[in-house]
């Protein structure tokens, strides 16, 4: 690992076994982008790789020469990374290499979450400075790069050093240009309860961009580009990938230019953005990721992932195993009290449920969503005596006790809302809209962050609270602020999400031994900034195990197991009316963090000694489940979509879980073999099925044979009555033998 300055040829490339990336100082002063990708001998000239000589864009108007910073305004016609305008209503800007410095370690980002090292030996980071003389404007590229990982983390930082207010209308944390379109761009997009679906096309003409204007990441586009080309597959092949480490509105983009090459953006959404910048003034935007593979898209998860869950997760929860829980809100929603609560505990304690968790309900007047978010007190008809003694019952059981808020939120018929309307964010003289009963509440606002901090804070320390479920219900509609002036409204969006990160901040500092789970009306909210405070996210609202192989799978392409929650529900399931068997249910949710959304009390005797059996099969494999590598074998968006088939080994590659899932059964079989990824092939391996999923007794294989030949899944003859069915799930534990 080394970033190498040639001074002859003004040339940075950072590099490692893994990966190069290389930017030159062009004739003109201007930063150009060389190449990112499969890594490169250090020691040469590479220049020829961009445009060896270049001067600007006059007699050149138009031409696709690669950029590190591009601007708007001097004949660069693509899409560019900064649009600052100046006093004079101009935004032509001249960004020229002032000077450079090279540090090890990663610094952090002011205000902002990013990934991060424990020893500065762990990466070097270049911070390239750029000034436009007119304006006074600097942008201070920061690019880090990390031993063995093929990945670069990518910031800027804007500032103002020039006597006159300047202000922001678009800032990208990465631009990547491409010397081609041969790729496909795979996106993460869906909606409430089908977040995350996976979909592919080829780079056309012109622009395709994905984004949100909602103030939060959102349901409908994950923060993430990916290229593939044509050919690359799970395991073999080219891809790349732009990962925005940020929670709110955001903007990517992909754009082909007439003569075929590519330009990748990422950054905060343009549109609604202005961004006032005063003499001595500074703007640093959220990191982004960037990573490469030549092992196809798996390589490319892979380093994500392990990043994410080593580099940006944090705390002591980082690393340490995952409480099995219960959620109590599909078991009795709005409709509980104290004594109702710890006979739900105690039945989750028999079935081995290590965590109990009290959602929605307990707080204010609230026996509907239409109350009360905001008044974060004890709501003493439900509860009596409060949290403290429903805390020491449920502990009593051999459990820990969770909690669920929504800290973000503001009901209209609350004593909070009373008190302080002007904290709700809305436009004043225009009728606020609701959504779910509810309103954002400013978090640019300090002393709405102090007042949440108060109120929340209080809360975790009167009762033995070890987790906390943190919910975000709704996106802001009317963005306008009471605290900023009409000139500065632009910046609503991006100062609010400052005040979330703070809040956040403060409380798992406070609170370093809870264990936090994002979420935001399912997976809304699933993104790397809240990842860095919350080591796990509640991937979907949609607990139907048949609509969790896409969203899981989808997920999985950038985010590791261990952020992953997922849990098994009552069948028929809430949100979509499907009944499944209860094994395949955990079939499903073992592959993350485990929980169950459900009312114990009612199980039978079958159901409960099945969930008793799932649980213990879980908890011998945890370390698995939640830090496994994790393997996609087939995926649930290709062919019909009936099979979806994954894997999760260890980093020894001793052991291994494997899962097959069928929607539909059909008459008639066809053989199916299920070839594997991942193992050693010099190992043999006993396999084992899952007692609650059909399969023969153990065998075993050569590590060679379930590689390359794969493991047989099907009988060649259909199964007797009743057989398998539909919705069915296979389950295999590998592990490797001794002699």
């Amino acid at each position: 690992m080394a970033i190498e300055w040639r001074a002859a040829d003004r040339q940075l490339h950072l590099h490692n076994a893994a990966v190069s990336y290389l930017l030159r100082v062009l004739d003109n002063g201007w930063l150009g982008h060389l190449h990112f990708g499969a890594p490169l001998a250090p020691g040469r000239s590479y220049g020829h790789l961009g445009a060896e000589r270049f001067d600007g864009f006059s007699n050149r108007v138009g031409e696709p020469v690669p950029l590190e910073l591009p601007t708007p305004g001097s004949g660069d016609y693509r899409v560019p990374a900064f649009v600052v305008e100046q006093p004079s209503g101009s935004t032509v800007l001249d960004l020229r290499y002032v000077g450079h410095e090279v540090r090890p370690g990663k610094p952090a980002l002011p205000g902002l979450p990013s990934t991060y090292v424990e020893a500065d030996s762990e990466a070097q980071t270049v911070e390239v400075t750029t000034r436009d003389g007119p304006s006074g404007l600097e942008a201070i590229l920061r690019l880090t790069i990390f031993e063995g990982r093929p990945v670069i983390a990518r910031s800027v930082t804007l500032a103002n050093r020039g006597s006159e207010r300047l202000v922001v209308r678009a800032a990208m944390s990465a631009v990547l240009d491409l010397p081609d379109h041969d790729w496909l761009l795979v996106q993460l997009s869906g909606t409430w309860a089908r977040e995350r679906h996976v979909h592919a096309a080829p780079l056309l003409p012109g622009r395709r961009s994905i984004g949100s204007v909602r103030g939060a990441s959102g349901h409908e586009h994950n923060p993430v580009l990916l290229l593939r080309r044509p050919a690359t597959t799970e395991e073999a092949g080219e891809a790349l990938g732009i990962s925005l480490v940020y929670s709110g509105s955001f903007l990517a983009e992909a754009e082909v230019e007439p003569r075929g090459t590519t330009r990748l953006r990422i950054g905060l959404q343009p549109d609604g953005f202005a961004w006032a910048l005063e003499p001595g003034e500074e703007l640093t935007l959220p990191e982004a990721i960037l990573a490469w593979s030549g092992q196809g898209l798996g390589g490319l998860s892979d380093a994500w992932h392990a990043l994410y869950r080593e580099r940006l997760a944090r705390g002591p929860w980082r690393d340490r195993p995952r409480p099995v829980l219960l959620n109590s809100w599909e078991g009795v929603y709005f409709d509980f009290d104290h004594p109702r609560l710890v006979e739900m505990a105690r039945a989750a304690a028999d079935l081995g449920i290590e965590l109990f968790v009290l959602d929605d309900g307990w707080f204010g007047e609230r026996d509907s969503d239409t109350s009360s978010l905001g008044d974060w007190v004890v709501d003493r008809r439900k509860l009596p005596g409060g949290l403290a003694p429903l805390a020491h019952d449920i502990e009593a059981l051999g459990m820990r006790f969770g909690l669920w808020i929504e800290p973000e939120m503001v009901s209209p018929r609350s004593r909070l809302f009373a008190e302080h309307p002007d904290w709700a964010i809305g436009v004043t003289g225009r009728p606020r809209t609701e959504s779910r009963n509810q309103l954002v509440l400013d978090l640019s606002r300090p002393e709405v962050v102090d007042h949440l901090e108060t109120a929340i804070a209080g809360v975790l320390e009167s009762a033995a609270i070890s987790y906390v479920k943190w919910d975000m219900n709704r996106t802001i509609t009317e963005p306008a602020s009471a605290a900023l002036p009409a000139d500065r409204q632009g910046e609503l969006f991006h100062r609010h999400i400052l005040g979330v990160y703070e809040l956040w901040r403060r409380l798992t500092d406070r609170f370093p031994d809870v264990l936090f789970e994002s979420c935001a009306g399912g997976g809304g909210r699933f993104d790397p900034g809240l990842l860095a405070f919350a080591p796990q996210t509640w991937t979907s609202d949609d607990t139907d195990a048949a609509e969790r192989l896409r969203i899981q799978w989808g997920t999985s392409l950038v985010y590791p197991l261990s952020a992953m929650g997922a849990h098994v529900s009552a069948v028929p399931n809430h949100q979509v009316g499907r009944v499944t068997p209860l094994a395949t249910r955990a079939a499903v949710a073992f592959f993350g963090v485990l929980g169950y959304e459900l009312d114990p009390r009612r199980l039978s005797d079958a159901e409960r000694r099945e969930i008793r059996d799932q649980i213990a099969f879980y908890r011998l494999r945890r370390d698995l489940f939640q830090g496994g590598r994790f393997v996609r074998l087939r995926s649930p968006f290709e062919s019909d979509g009936n099979e979806t088939a994954w894997m999760t080994v260890s980093a020894d590659r001793r052991r291994a879980i494997v899962a097959h899932y069928r929607l539909l059964a059909r008459p008639v079989p066809e053989v199916n073999r299920l070839r594997l990824r991942g193992l050693d092939p010099a190992l043999t391996y006993r396999v084992t099925p899952w007692a609650a999923t059909p399969g023969p007794g153990p065998t075993l294989h050569g590590g060679d044979e379930l590689l390359t030949v794969g493991l047989t899944l099907e009988p060649i003859a259909a199964p007797a009555p009743p057989g398998p069915g539909d919705f069915s799930a296979r389950l295999f534990d590998l592990e490797a033998v001794v002699g």
